[in-house]
């Protein structure tokens, strides 16, 4: 990994609990005396905060899936420069909770067949991929009805229904094959503990 600073992803469908395994690993780095950055997409900035608020909110035909690609690559772009490089810079642990793999699979595989517009606005503008990426994997109906029960005013994604979080589970699954070395598969259907203890597992053979 970076010699620099460690990047670390988590990725997974609507409910899966990945930002509750983020917030674990934190925690549990923070415990060992390591500086962590916990920060989340979209967001984590300012501005990126400000462009959450529009794709996550409203009708779930506000934006095309088009202008979504592009509002993401916008606010992941703001993120990085504000957020991640500095951090990683310093030597701290950045954990974000979804980065670039979620754009890959949310507009260019679940939405619409972006993935080569995702792609190529990636290389052109972040051109900066995780150290190591934990994909928690949870069965589609389970995911969505955690995600419900959440409730809240973002649950725009989640409006469009189990079709669509059965094709982003297999687009993050078939990410993993393309990428195998930073793609790692955790089971999430196990208590928060148990998963968090894998994730430990993992990240601890990565983290030197």
């Amino acid at each position: 990994m970076n010699a620099r600073g460690h990047f670390i992803s988590f990725e997974g469908i609507d409910g899966s609990g990945k930002s509750t395994q983020a917030r674990l690993l934190a925690e549990a780095l923070r415990g060992q005396g390591r500086e962590v950055v916990l920060t989340r997409e979209p967001g984590g900035s300012a501005g990126a905060e400000e462009i959450r608020n529009l794709v996550l909110t409203g009708a779930g035909d506000r934006w095309s899936p088009e202008t979504e690609v592009l509002l993401f690559t916008a606010a992941r772009r703001d993120h990085l420069e504000r957020v991640i490089a500095p951090a990683i810079g310093r030597g701290a642990v950045v954990i974000s909770d979804r980065f670039a793999d979620s754009t890959r699979v949310y507009q260019g595989v679940g939405r619409a067949d972006l993935r080569p517009l995702v792609d190529e606005l990636h290389r052109l503008v972040i051109g900066q991929e995780p150290d190591l990426t934990l994909l928690i994997d949870i069965d589609p109906a389970t995911g969505l009805a955690r995600a419900g029960a959440r409730g809240g005013a973002e649950a725009r994604f989640e409006s469009f229904g189990l079709g669509l979080q059965e094709r982003l589970r297999a687009g993050f699954l078939a990410l993993a094959d393309e990428a195998p070395g930073r793609v790692v598969v955790i089971d999430g259907a196990g208590a928060p503990h148990a998963v968090a203890a894998e994730v430990a597992r993992v990240v601890a053979a990565r983290l030197t």
